[in-house]
């Protein structure tokens, strides 16, 4: 069984890898995209709610049909959602359609939803049988596989090759490794309990589930804020050229990225509560050196403790959610539809803010997040009690 898990370890690490490269790698193309479907920067926007609006929606549904269908089902088919929608973007900017491409956004994020769910309850699965705490480096392996997809983006895009093109390729990659991979996948797990709609009911009145999404929420308003306005603000609020803003993201991305990779051994040595409550701390720290004024270098310190403060809040979220297995993907998708709301609500709040006040000033509004976090921290700890029997939430 051991060497069954350390597969299915690798197979879950490289899942999130390909969702990382598969979304990134298109997202990094989007001006080209705009380009060939003649979009104003607002009709863009208007593009990409197809993208968030159906990524959203799907959440809540993504966890019945993964505990119906099981992870490897689940992941299959939405990565080929994810995969069919690919190729439709690239056929929309192909032929300069935007009904086509807008198409093709929908069941992207739709499968996107799907395999998100999905894997991360496979991911949950693997670190219940490990013993040990690895999801936060399966989170790092996604964010490796956007640094990935941006670098295959820019070196495509340098070649002089099409968006149409790459999305193409990346749509076959997508699809050749992850009909191989699912089948590395631990065997399902039997569960007593038939999938329904009164229990996705039942999940959304769990005060500890909705916490965990509360945990979620704020951390992922923290990331959420430093990819969408981190490099803005360097530019807009220090005057800083483009290319030091995007050092700044850097260096953000970095210490987010390492802190996934080694904040596992913080959460063994210290548990997923204390974990929460450093990372937050460290977010403060960075937040504020941030929009400090005090210049350029204290900007770059802030983000990597910003980055790293950041890094934890949704690895542990999915792990909290997930810890019984016969309800994991149905709170997985509640929690989960709690906390995307962050992405989808964050970046028009700070530009709406930073419209009157600021973007400096405006990325203050981060600190309530912080603050949503370390309320919510409590109902990460593993559950006290057997499967079946009330939940208790101790601070």
């Amino acid at each position: 069984m051991t060497e069954q898990v350390q597969t299915a370890k690798v197979a879950v690490a490289l899942t999130f890898a390909i969702n990382g490269i598969s979304f990134a790698g298109w997202l990094a193309r989007a001006p080209a995209v705009r380009d060939d479907l003649g979009l104003s920067p607002a009709g863009l926007g208007l593009l990409l709610l197809c993208l968030s609006g159906a990524a959203v929606a799907a959440i809540p549904l993504a966890g019945p049909l993964v505990q119906r269908f099981g992870a490897s089902r689940a992941v299959l088919v939405g990565s080929m959602s994810v995969v069919a929608g690919l190729i439709g973007l690239g056929t929309g900017a192909a032929l300069g359609s935007v009904p086509v491409a807008g198409f093709g956004l929908v069941l992207l994020g739709l499968g996107n939803s799907l395999w998100d769910v999905a894997m991360n309850v496979e991911g949950a699965a693997v670190e219940r049988h490990l013993g040990r705490t690895v999801m936060p480096r399966f989170h790092a392996a996604f964010s490796l596989g956007t640094v990935g997809g941006a670098g295959i983006s820019a070196l495509a895009a340098y070649l002089g090759i099409s968006a149409t093109a790459q999305v193409y390729a990346t749509a076959v990659v997508a699809a050749a490794v992850m009909i191989f991979t699912v089948r590395r996948y631990l065997p399902a797990e039997p569960t007593p309990e038939e999938a329904t709609g009164g229990r996705v009911r039942d999940a959304w009145r769990e005060p500890r589930t909705l916490l965990i999404g509360v945990i979620m929420l704020g951390f992922g308003f923290t990331e959420g804020a430093a990819n969408d306005w981190l490099a803005i603000s360097l530019v807009d609020g220090y005057h800083a050229t483009e290319a030091i803003g995007a050092i700044g993201f850097g260096f953000f991305v970095t210490a987010m990225t390492l802190g996934r990779l080694f904040g596992g051994t913080l959460i063994e040595r210290w548990g997923r509560v204390v974990a929460l409550r450093v990372t937050a701390a460290s977010a403060l720290v960075g937040l504020l050196l941030a929009v400090s004024g005090l210049g350029v270098p204290m900007v770059l310190i802030g983000a990597l403790f910003w980055g790293a403060g950041a890094s934890l809040g949704f690895p542990v979220g999915m792990s909290a959610a997930a810890d019984d297995p016969v309800r994991a993907a149905i709170r997985v998708s509640v929690a989960g539809s709690v906390g995307y709301g962050a992405f989808l609500a964050g970046p028009p709040l700070i530009g709406l803010l930073a419209e009157h006040f600021g973007v400096l000033r405006a990325l203050l509004v981060v600190i309530v997040a912080i603050g949503l976090g370390l309320i919510g921290s409590g109902a990460a700890r593993p559950l006290p009690t057997p499967a079946g029997e009330p939940e208790r939430i101790t601070p």
